[in-house]
């Protein structure tokens, strides 16, 4: 028989084991209390408590650089023949003075620095992007000169495409036509003759090529298209002859005759028209210009007898 102050009792065990676990509850709770004050003694700062870890990234507070040292830098680099350090340097003064004065000078200068270095895709966008910024200011002509040239100088020979000189064409008649007092224009002008002289040459070129291979229609279209837009070109002569030649070669004798009747009146020295003239007289035919005719319209609109 077990008794309830017996050491074996039920009761008594239940006793004993609830005094243990408040004795190891005291201790566990006094010794997290000694590792709490030893980890807060070693805090610094509340950096230290980030659970994940030190910072990363730190702000960098950036010095401010007055717009005109900015400018002054990109000059020096140009005087050293650094154009691509130019170019850079007058960006960022767009960049950190957006809406200013400085600005405006950084794009332009930006341009020109492009232009030196050679990398004429970029200050034709540059050029191009001042002239819609700034349309009416006198700097704008010497952007839309920059463009141009930019153009200009990547013009490749006749048996290539064409589209830049047309581009540079397109941008030196604007040079003329919007900014007449420009210091830009004469050049502008000169430069104008020799890239129509170029286009009406590719022309030329694809006009014959048809012609050799006697595909007369396309190649009459070709040589139309100098007399239209290019009649002041040095091309303009061997077109009429040329004119005559496909007439011929179609049987159209009436246009042909036209032709060399106009070549004949407007250069009656050369030597196409003495070719014309011999290449009629074998067929029986002569010069004969008929009014009527869009060579006759079409030149003399522009070189009037």
């Amino acid at each position: 028989m077990l008794f309830v102050g017996s050491k074996s009792s039920p009761i008594a065990l239940a006793t004993r084991r609830a005094a243990f676990v408040i004795r190891l509850t005291a201790v566990v709770i006094a010794a997290a209390s000694l590792g709490a004050c030893s980890t807060f003694d070693n805090i610094n700062s509340i950096s230290d408590l980030n659970p994940f870890g030190p910072e990363k990234y730190k702000t960098k507070i950036e010095e401010d650089v007055p717009p005109s040292k900015i400018y002054d830098q990109g000059l020096a680099r140009l005087t050293k023949g650094d154009n691509d350090g130019a170019a850079k340097k007058f960006t960022d003064l767009g960049k950190q003075y957006p809406y200013s004065d400085w600005s405006k000078k950084g794009l332009l200068m930006t341009t020109y620095s492009q232009y030196q270095a050679g990398d004429y895709d970029n200050a034709e966008q540059s050029a191009e992007h001042f002239a819609k910024l700034y349309p009416d200011t006198p700097d704008t002509a010497y952007a839309l000169y920059l463009e141009a040239m930019s153009y200009y100088n990547q013009i490749p020979d006749i048996s290539r495409d064409q589209d830049r000189a047309s581009k540079a064409l397109g941008v030196f008649q604007q040079i003329v036509e919007k900014y007449p007092n420009s210091e830009y224009v004469n050049d502008s002008k000169f430069k104008i003759q020799v890239t129509r002289d170029q286009i009406a040459g590719k022309e030329m070129s694809v006009g014959r090529f048809y012609l050799n291979r006697r595909n007369y229609t396309a190649a009459i279209n070709r040589f139309r298209n100098v007399l239209t837009n290019y009649q002041t070109s040095r091309h303009a002569e061997e077109a009429l002859y040329r004119l005559t030649e496909a007439y011929l070669g179609l049987g159209i004798t009436g246009e042909a005759e036209t032709a060399a009747a106009v070549l004949g009146h407007n250069f009656p020295d050369g030597q196409w028209y003495k070719d014309a003239f011999d290449l009629l007289k074998g067929g029986g035919l002569t010069p004969n210009e008929d009014q009527a005719s869009w060579i006759s319209k079409i030149y003399h609109s522009v070189m009037p007898g």
